[in-house]
Order: structure tokens, then sequence, then C-alpha cells
């Protein structure tokens, strides 16, 4: 077809115009490399100031986040004289505020830092993805906090009891033995707690992203329940401390978890296939 017939043509005039204003905009919205990075940079900036300034004001409450974190001892050992957390070395007391202030600014930082991070990741997504992908990112904190609200409330107050039972008052011929937890000892172990229970309960969250990517099916989840349960069991045995209470209390829950990731799943794969048949018919 010659010049002049492509003249005449006016249909396939706009549709050669059309093709050129979608490559302009598509080559618009790229973004080269090293503004891709200083995007990051500024993102990670962002993110270090807000952990950084959380961590100021969290030191200057951090009695109050320490008296929050030993409350499940303390009603535990409540009408019992001479009570006490003790530390040994003379820097111990200081960095155990220095951790509870760091931990405090993890805690409610993490809102801007995820904020920031799909930020930086919201912009190369299509709109139907980012309203997909949306959900979960607001899922994560509530579950997050359900893990912990748990583990706080409920674990806690169970595990410290089974723990102090192995105190003896001691007799003829035996020495008592008593209780006398450190400061820095006891916090570490409340805070791995608390993440890994707020940790494991985003579970939903990462089986329900696998399966909507196509790389797990909720036959394939359903039907590897057996290693499943091992697996919870095995990493519960890991992160709770060596009590059955901690480990029971974190494996349950896990599975628990596990049967809504599947129902979410089988959610996820009814939705595509309803949007597959959509299109077809389109």
């Amino acid at each position: 077809m010659t010049q002049e017939q492509i003249e005449l043509d006016p249909e396939r005039e706009d549709d050669a115009l059309n093709d050129g204003i979608e490559e302009d905009e598509v080559e618009a919205q790229k973004m080269p490399l090293i503004q891709h990075l200083v995007e990051l940079r500024n993102r990670l900036l962002w993110s270090i100031g807000a952990l950084v300034i959380g961590f100021v004001l969290c030191y200057l409450v951090s009695e109050e986040i320490y008296a929050f974190l030993v409350q499940p001892l303390a009603d535990v050992m409540e009408g019992q004289p001479n009570r006490r957390l003790i530390y040994t070395g003379l820097h111990e007391a200081f960095f155990t505020y220095l951790k509870v202030a760091f931990f405090g600014s993890v805690c409610i930082t993490f809102p801007i830092v995820a904020g920031q991070l799909w930020a930086f990741v919201a912009p190369g997504l299509y709109k139907h993805e980012r309203k997909a992908f949306l959900p979960f990112l607001l899922a994560t904190p509530v579950l997050f906090i359900l893990g912990a609200s748990l583990v706080y409330y409920l674990i806690f107050p169970l595990a410290w009891k089974f723990f102090i039972s192995f105190e003896s008052t001691g007799g003829a011929g035996m020495l008592a033995i008593q209780m006398e937890p450190k400061v820095n000892e006891y916090l570490s172990l409340v805070m791995k707690l608390i993440f890994a229970f707020g940790l494991s309960f985003q579970l939903p969250v990462v089986l329900m992203l696998m399966a909507r990517a196509g790389m797990v099916t909720s036959k394939g989840l359903a039907s590897k329940r057996k290693y499943a349960v091992v697996i919870t069991f095995a990493a519960a045995a890991l992160l709770t401390p060596p009590d059955v209470i901690s480990q029971i209390g974190l494996g349950v829950p896990i599975l628990l978890l596990y049967e809504v990731s599947i129902l979410g799943a089988r959610l996820v794969e009814k939705k595509r296939a309803e949007r597959e048949a959509a299109e077809d018919a389109a």
C-alpha cells in the first residue's frame, strides 16, 4: 500500500496515530534505572528516619513499655513478696532499655515502613493488581497484632506459671530453688515470642499471594496437610521455649491459619476462573 493510499484511508491513519500515542505513553512511564535507585533510596531514608524518630520517642517512655512487657510475669507473681528481676552486668539494664525502645519503634513505625514499600512498588503494578494486593497489605498488621495478642494474653500467663512450678522450698539436705530472672533474658524471650507469633500469623497472606501467582493450589495445600503438621510443630519447637504450652499455643493457631489459607486459595482460584470465563466470553 502506497503512502497516498494510507493518507486516503482515515481508519488506518487513526489506528496508526493511536498506536503511536500508546507507545509514547508507555515510553513516558518508563523510569531509568538511576531514577529507580534514587526512588528506592528516598523510600529507605524515609523508613529509617521514621524508625529513628520512633526509637527516640519510645526511649522516652521505655519504662512504660518495659512495665507493659513485664506485666504478665508480675500478674503471675502477684502476692509473692521479694519477687524481682535482676541484672548482673553494669551495662545490661541500659542496653535492655535500648532494646525495648527499638522493639517499640519497629512496632509503631511498621505502617510507615510498609507504606513506603507500597509507594515504591505500586507504580509498577497494573490497576487491578494494586486493588488485588492492597487487602493483603492491610491484613498484615492486623494478623500481626492478633498473633502478638494471643501470645501476650494467653501463652505468657500459662508458660510463666509452668516455669515457676519448678521452684522448690528445699528441706533437710536440700537447697531451695528460686527463680530470679534476668531483665535482659526475660525481655529477649518476650520480644522473640511476640515476633514469632506475629510473623507466623502472616501465613494466610503468604499462601494466598502464592496462590494468586499460581505457585500453589488449594488441592496441593490440602494434600500436604500431614507435612504441614510436622513442619508446623517443628518450627514451633525452634521458635518457642522448650515447653509444651508454648509449642502447642503456636502450633495449633498456625494449623488453623493453614486451613484458612486453603479456603482463601479456593476463593482466589474461583475468582480467577470467573475472570477467565468472562474474558473468553468477551
